[in-house]
């Protein structure tokens, strides 16, 4: 019979945040969506959790509950490139592997044939458990005979679990607590309403009751867990990383002789590429300078593309904004891949000479003259201070503009980072309030106060909002900070 694992690395993003902070192993830790206080709490580790400080709460709502709470944020980026390196472990232990496209962290494994290579299969999960703890992380190995059963016997238990048949993993399956699987948490406090607790007894509610009671995706989970929905495992295939790499006789800071040596190292890349139906996505540079230090870098085009001459010039555009400290005495390059995707041309060319894949060029070099977080746009955020409303997030794709006739023109309201000190007010100002300067004339309109206070949580803040309108007719939006008794200048409306 045909066996499968499921490897859980519980709380990746957790585990990566403590990898970066290992200070923080003794006090409630979070991982937030943005590290603001109103960002939403992720991942709380178990000191948070007996703390009260719960998934899906306020980060300021758990610095109310503690103030030892920590907080970070991990990237999409991060977790993808720990999934990658994980994965690149586990396929020494099984050729067939499959990372859950839902859950990071959760991996299946098909552990058929491997008595062969390891006395048992306990000893082969002992093997995987010991390998991701030399690598910094935690994770339970299940092994048993289906693909939900090894799943939640991996999320209910702290140690690895091999059954011997699949009675014993229907048994162990229906002990599972409901608050140890991906349930949504709405759905699991309306069951424990209801009395169930275990797996055991969601298998047991009627199929259709489910569904209408507690929608679709209630309803899948169920027949997941029952066992009426099977699928077969979709491994991702292994592929060994394209690299390349140069020693060089001599230190070498000429931008010209270094693009050279990059020149003869990308030629291999791309045909290796090539071969494997790919495209170049990114370059990662690795130069090795002669003191010991290693540079680190990193180029992406616009769209994958295999031709060498753009790949080139964006790799002139980071190299020369570097400074190196030394001479480079080794070059090493590694190529990341996507997919080729064919596309046919277009039978009318486009009207206007402005195109999005122009654009796109334009901004991957500045991105490589620059770096990445030369090119962002902005967000909105959940905040009560003007500042906090907004952020910046890069900007990875441009989308078709969407031009329209607004019946109202649009104000655009320009924000200054940081606000601008402005001299204090006098009591008596017979020509009035000069806020701008005497160039622009004495206020004579003002519309407020529009008062703001909150941040009790981490630092208290109270302000007075007003619209105040000079002589030359300019909009300015300023406000008196009743903690440091100061006017700042916010911003202004155009």
């Amino acid at each position: 019979m045909e066996r499968t694992a499921c490897v859980d690395i519980r709380a990746l993003p957790l585990q990566l945040l403590l990898r970066a902070h290992p200070e923080w192993r003794a006090r409630p830790v979070v991982v937030v969506d943005r590290d603001r206080p109103q960002g939403i709490i992720l991942w709380a580790d178990r000191h948070a959790w007996a703390c009260g400080i719960l998934p899906g709460m306020r980060y300021a709502a758990g610095l109310s509950l503690s103030r030892a709470l920590c907080g970070g944020v991990v990237s999409d980026m991060a977790i993808s490139e720990a999934v990658a390196g994980i994965l690149g472990r586990l396929w020494r232990f099984s050729p067939r592997i499959e990372p859950s496209a839902r859950e990071a962290g959760v991996f299946r494994l098909d552990a058929s044939g491997l008595r062969f290579l390891y006395p048992s299969l306990d000893q082969w999960a002992a093997s995987i458990r010991d390998d991701l703890r030399e690598a910094g992380f935690h994770a339970v190995v299940a092994v048993g005979f289906s693909r939900f059963g090894v799943y939640a016997a991996a999320r209910a238990g702290m140690h690895n679990v091999v059954f011997q048949d699949v009675v014993e993993e229907r048994a162990r399956v229906r002990r599972v607590p409901l608050v140890r699987l991906g349930f949504d948490p709405a759905l699991v406090d309306t069951l424990l309403k209801l009395g169930v607790e275990t797996l055991g007894g969601f298998i047991d509610l009627p199929p259709a009751g489910v569904v209408r009671r507690f929608g679709a995706e209630a309803g899948e989970w169920h027949r997941l867990a029952r066992g009426d929905t099977w699928s077969p495992l979709d491994p991702v295939p292994p592929q060994e990383p394209i690299e390349a790499g140069m020693g060089l006789d001599y230190p070498e800071n000429n931008v010209e002789r270094l693009l050279a040596v990059l020149a003869v190292l990308l030629q291999s890349l791309l045909r290796e590429l090539a071969v494997r139906h790919e495209q170049l996505a990114s370059l990662r540079l690795r130069l090795k300078l002669d003191n010991g230090e290693e540079q680190r870098e990193e180029v992406s085009p616009a769209a994958p593309t295999l031709e060498a001459a753009h790949i080139l010039a964006l790799c002139r555009l980071r190299i020369e904004g570097l400074s190196l400290r030394s001479g480079v005495v080794e070059v090493k390059v590694r190529a990341v891949g996507a997919e080729r995707v064919e596309q046919q041309d277009t039978l009318f060319p486009e009207g206007s000479a402005r195109g999005l894949e122009a654009a796109e060029r334009g901004l991957a070099k500045v991105r490589a003259a620059f770096g990445d977080g030369a090119v962002v746009r902005a967000c909105l955020h959940e905040g009560y201070l003007p500042e906090a409303r907004y952020g910046w997030e890069p900007l990875r794709r441009l989308s078709p503009p969407q031009p329209g006739m607004p019946l109202v023109a649009p104000v655009v309201r320009r924000i200054y980072t940081p606000p601008r000190s402005l001299p204090p007010r006098e009591h008596r100002e017979p020509d009035g309030w000069l806020v701008a300067g005497v160039t622009e004339g004495p206020v004579e309109e003002v519309i407020g106060p529009h008062l703001v206070n909150g941040g009790w949580w981490l630092r208290e803040a109270a302000r007075a909002y007003y619209y105040v309108r000079t002589r030359s007719g300019r909009w300015l939006w300023i406000y008196h900070d009743q903690k440091r008794r100061r006017w700042f200048l916010q911003g202004e409306v155009e």
